[in-house]
């Protein structure tokens, strides 16, 4: 008997991929607004807590491209699994801890499950009929901005009622479920590439991460110009220079290009999802927020879950008939104009409702359409080291985003010691300006030949 016959339906492994690709993302989100609520218990400060989130990000940035060549070395399924179990110990560890030592150790350790993603791109290439694909990869990306909206919305429900341990706890469970369900009901891919891990090049982006967000995170409290900030700052720039030289002999032009328009997307992203929050939290003393809860904060992010939703499928069918470019070009169109909103008509509710329904849009195209780029434009053989870069790019995106952002914010606080409209303003605008010139980067990748591509995986398969 043939093993496509053993081969479970491709519909079976989609649903528990996007189980797990779901669980990562909302722990990747899901402590952003309970962020005070969980320096308060750890008793840390605000640079402390804000690493809660930087050390997640940092560490997938580092872990997610090997585990992609591990992936395409020895079995994707096996790779998953691996990633799975330990994200799943991460996780515990983080539901247990009591001191922000133990928090961040737990956070490091749950941002290998950063691989979800092109382990699940991956897989989905070999196991998916050719023309279900684009639309199956576009669906796994959108859940990416999914699960992170759903995490902020949840997040104060889920504190205010219980404590912060279960907004680990939650997705702990479906962590376990994925994982068990992968184990005993995703077939084995039978392609598989001899090769080695790049040792130097994730030493060389672990470097140069941590020399940058240090001191953006530490700036204020620094001093911008001490030797500190600057001698770190300096050091991250020379790394990144050896690092993009090293990586660029082993990518493709539109591999690059599409990554340059992830970091600006991941940066995007972020930066809404940490300050939106942080804006309509504010009291209304200050003559702009809105005096929100943590729950109402959740519910103005809602509105960018229902975008991301509905457009990453739009964005995988545009992939299959027009190709994955238009949807990446409408993207950053969309997202630049979302954060002119908030930049210049953030008066009234509606405005900011608005505003995160038309980021979600412009995210869902976007990240439907890089990850359908990347994979269009390599080797069925290298697919996960290549989303893998494509994810921890977003990923860095992510982190500088958010400690950039944050920063912007607080240089510009007010004698009550609390931010200002100003300082909004300016990161708001910054993001726009950002995603326009990520339509200029996008307008220079070169289309991939879908066809070539698609024969490619017949063939593979």
């Amino acid at each position: 008997m043939s093993d496509a016959v053993h081969r479970q339906h491709y519909n079976v492994t989609f649903a528990l991929l996007a189980m797990a690709a779901v669980a990562y993302a909302l722990l990747q989100s899901l402590v952003a607004p309970a962020l005070l609520t969980i320096q308060h218990d750890l008793d840390t400060t605000t640079t402390g807590a804000a690493w809660i989130l930087t050390a997640y990000l940092l560490s997938a940035s580092v872990i997610t491209p090997i585990a992609g060549r591990l992936g395409d070395m020895f079995g994707k399924k096996r790779a998953l699994v691996t990633v799975l179990v330990i994200l799943a110990l991460g996780t515990a560890l983080a539901g247990l801890a009591t001191s922000i030592g133990v928090m961040i150790v737990a956070r490091v350790i749950q941002g290998a499950g950063g691989a979800v993603f092109p382990l699940a791109f991956a897989i989905i290439r070999d196991e998916f009929p050719i023309e279900r694909v684009p639309h199956g990869i576009a669906l796994i990306s959108a859940i990416m901005g999914i699960g992170g909206g759903l995490g902020i919305v949840l997040a104060g429900p889920i504190v205010e009622h219980l404590s912060y341990h279960w907004l680990f706890w939650f997705p702990l469970i479906a962590v376990v479920v994925a994982m068990l369900g992968t184990l005993f009901f995703v077939p084995e891919s039978p392609i598989k590439t001899p090769g080695r891990v790049d040792t130097l090049g994730a030493l060389l982006l672990a470097g140069w991460l941590v020399a940058l967000l240090v001191p953006v995170s530490e700036g204020s409290r620094w001093g911008w110009t001490s030797p500190r900030t600057v001698g770190l700052l300096a050091t991250a720039a020379a790394l990144c220079v050896v690092w993009v030289r090293l990586e660029w002999r082993t990518r493709l032009p539109p591999v690059w290009k599409t990554n340059l328009a992830a970091f600006v997307f991941g940066y995007g992203m972020f930066t809404s999802f940490v300050l939106v929050p942080e804006f309509v939290e504010l009291p209304t003393s200050t003559g702009f927020g809105f005096g929100a809860s943590v729950t109402e904060a959740g519910l103005f992010m809602l509105p960018a879950t229902f975008g991301m939703l509905a457009a990453g499928p739009i964005s995988g069918r545009l992939s299959s008939t027009v190709g994955s470019k238009v949807p990446l070009l409408v993207g950053a169109l969309v997202s630049s104009f979302a954060f002119v909103i908030l930049a210049f008509a953030h008066t009234h509710s509606w405005q900011i409702y608005v505003a995160m329904l038309v980021i979600g849009v412009g995210i869902g195209f976007a990240f439907a359409s890089m990850a359908n780029l990347i994979v269009e434009s390599v080797d069925v053989t290298q697919t996960g080291v290549a989303t893998g870069m494509n994810t921890i790019v977003r990923s860095i995106g992510g982190a500088i985003g958010s400690q950039l952002s944050a920063g912007i914010v607080t240089a510009t606080v007010a004698s009550t010691g609390l931010p200002t409209e100003r300082g909004f303003t300016i990161a708001f605008a910054s993001c726009a300006v950002a995603l326009a010139v990520a339509f200029g980067v996008a307008l220079r990748i070169p289309a991939p030949v879908r066809l070539a591509a698609r024969e490619e995986m017949a063939q593979a398969a």
